[in-house]
Parts: C-alpha cells; structure tokens; sequence
C-alpha cells in the first residue's frame, strides 16, 4: 500500500524547472531512497512533500488524502516530519526541551496543557521522552544546550526530534553529511530501527554505501526528472544511472 504519491509533480522556478513531471510512490513501512547529482531536484521533492513550496503542477497524495494544499503545520500533525541538511536545532533549548517541543500529542494540538507542562511538567516530559532519548544514545546528555553538542550529537538529536512527533513518514534531507564512518554505521542502524518501528522512511543521501545497505527501492533524479527506480542492484546496474551520477561508464 502507498503511503505518499506525487503525480506529475513541478516546480519551477521562474525558467528553471527544478522538479519536472516527477512520479514516486512510497510504500507505506519501507526505506525509499533519493539520489542524484547536486541541483538534481531532491531537496526540492523533499520541500515540495513537507509544503515549504507550492506545487506549479501535479498532486501529492498522502495516506489517502490529496495534500497539495495543506499547510505546513497540518501536514505535521497528518505525519510527516523531516531532517534538514544544515542542522536546525534550537540551540539554547536542552536536549530533553528540543524533543518536547517537537511532540506532535492530541492535546498540545488543542492547546491543552501546553503551559503547563513546559513550566510545571518537565519531570513528566522527560519521563514521556526518555525511550526517544534511548535511541538516540543521548540519555546521559538531556540536560545540556544542543549548542554545546557535539557535531554528531546534533545530528543524532535532529534525528530523534523528527521522531518525536511520532511520524508516519519522515524525511531524512542528507543526514550521514559531516559523519565519519562510525556515525554512518550509528545511523544505518537507527534507520533500519525506525522501519522496525513501522515508520516510512524517505532518504535523501549522498552516501551511496548507505542508501544501498538501507533502501528497499530506490529512485534516481536528473535535471528534476526521475531516470530509474528500483532496488539496490537494479539501481546499480542501470546504464542510465551510471552514466548521469554513479560514475560507470556507459555500456
């Protein structure tokens, strides 16, 4: 079952056609991988999906639902959540506070105990988080300002703060960037932790060791077109693909 459809997606950006006439179809509970060369359009999917950019052409489906409308926040707590390529935390917030603020529960969304729990609860916030701080290996660090983080620290609260809203699709924008090889065997773990979880996954990733190892269908873009899809070994097979971004010569 498709869990997210974009038909004959667009965007344009005055003459240049970023994404053009793009078609993907995520199964619900998998690992979809997105790959190209820079400017190729993934970034501009990933926006497209999350709603930072209107739609020129095209639909996006979502758990049933057309979304191409919605706004940002609804699409939020409908279940889609996001990594970003350039780390976005809040930085004078703790660690434990950068998860809270990101819990996506029925009664935040009404304003209900809102206050509260942010001036009076930390003690029961933390309780509610403390599996999403497991995850993440970052227990022992809930207290400290994620400014003071270390660099893969960060990248791991990113991570776990796209989790706390407890998404049904999240969207991971380059996550192993800056990693060295011992973060990137951390989050090939954790992204096969979150599929165990039941959570679709779509990933954005330079790092072609990783996407092989994680994905369970791949799709390969191009002056914002898709020119392949498939699994891993279809995918690096494909004469097309390695002529426009794996390396391979063409046979």
């Amino acid at each position: 079952m498709a869990l997210l459809e974009l038909n004959a997606v667009a965007r344009h950006f005055g003459g240049v056609k970023a994404v053009d006439g793009l078609d993907l179809k995520v199964e619900q509970g998998a690992v979809f991988g997105l790959i190209g060369p820079n400017g190729s359009g993934k970034s501009t999917t990933v926006n497209l999906i999350t709603g930072v950019y209107g739609l020129s052409a095209g639909s996006v489906q979502f758990d049933g639902q057309d979304i191409s409308e919605t706004p940002i926040h609804r699409r939020l707590g409908l279940g889609i959540s996001r990594t970003f390529q350039n780390i976005r935390l809040f930085g004078r917030l703790t660690v434990w506070q950068n998860l809270w603020v990101a819990q996506n529960s029925q009664a935040d969304q009404r304003r209900q105990r809102f206050l509260g729990r942010w001036l009076g609860g930390s003690r029961g916030a933390k309780s509610e988080i403390q599996p999403l701080l497991e995850f993440a290996g970052l227990a022992h660090k809930a207290d400290e300002l994620a400014a003071n983080l270390a660099f893969g620290d960060q990248r791991k609260l990113e991570l776990a703060r796209a989790l706390s809203s407890n998404p049904k699709l999240i969207l991971l924008d380059e996550p192993a960037a800056g990693m060295n090889i011992e973060g990137i065997a951390e989050l090939d773990q954790r992204i096969q932790a979150i599929k165990l979880r039941g959570t679709t996954v779509l990933l954005i990733e330079h790092h072609m060791e990783l996407v092989m190892a994680v994905s369970d269908q791949i799709a390969v873009l191009n002056f914002g077109q898709k020119i392949a899809q498939g699994t891993p070994a279809q995918i690096q097979s494909d004469t097309l693909v390695k002529k426009a971004y794996l390396g391979g010569d063409e046979q």
